[in-house]
């Protein structure tokens, strides 16, 4: 895995890409947005660790202007604690995750294992956080391990993980999931979701199913 840190604190950029390369994990610094940008653009970076506050060209530009060139390599932004502002200009802008400084080097590169093994999942699977569900296999892992879930249950999840983020109205999860069944107690949707719930809480700590009254329901990443 080959990743490019970009950040003006020029110690913390030595930290980051020392630990990496004790981690097994190819990194090279650099400390302003321009050089930052040129070096993200090379087709053998897997990664991007990217601070806002950037000299030249900031960190919500960099990450612009790599979409807009039709690059998807991932982008982890470093933010400052504190400032949902820019938590939500970043993921706007096209990043993919966020870590908040001053944060843990091991949850660092947790985050960026976690962009490796994404990058191996099949394009026709679903992903939220480290859930990972195959619509075609109809099997469902966190973290690699695998755990059973009834049809319906199934179903009401990938539902979930289709509009993942969005709220889903139960009329859709009843005409999604049900497809015109009739035969459907008033309770039912609460009741799967419930267990869904259940499972998540056991399985994956990253995910959730909130409840938005009177409108339905949304699954979440939970950090």
């Amino acid at each position: 895995m080959r990743v490019i840190v970009v950040d003006d604190e020029r110690r913390l950029v030595e930290l980051i890409v020392s630990y990496l390369a004790e981690s097994g994990i190819d990194a090279v610094g650099f400390h302003d947005g321009r050089a930052g940008l040129e070096a993200a653009r090379g087709t053998d970076v897997d990664a991007v660790v990217l601070d806002l506050m950037l000299p030249g060209i900031g960190g919500i530009e960099v990450c612009k202007r790599l979409r807009h060139e039709g690059n998807t390599v991932p982008v982890l932004m470093l933010t400052a604690r504190g400032s949902v502002g820019e938590r939500v200009a970043g993921l706007e802008a096209g990043a993919d995750d966020y870590l908040v400084k001053p944060f843990a080097l091991e949850e660092l590169t947790a985050r960026l294992r976690v962009f490796q093994r994404r990058s191996e999942v099949p394009e026709d699977r679903l992903i939220v956080g480290d859930l990972i569900l195959d619509p075609l296999a109809r099997r469902v892992w966190h973290r690699d391990v695998e755990f059973d879930l009834s049809r319906r249950e199934f179903d009401i999840l990938e539902t979930l993980m289709v509009n993942g983020g969005h709220v889903v109205s139960r009329d859709y999860i009843l005409e999604d999931v049900w497809r015109g069944e009739t035969d459907i107690r008033s309770n039912t949707i609460e009741v799967h979701i419930s267990r869904l719930r259940n499972h998540l809480d056991r399985q994956s700590g990253d995910v959730k199913i909130t409840t938005v009254r009177g409108v339905g329901y949304r699954l979440e990443r939970t950090t």
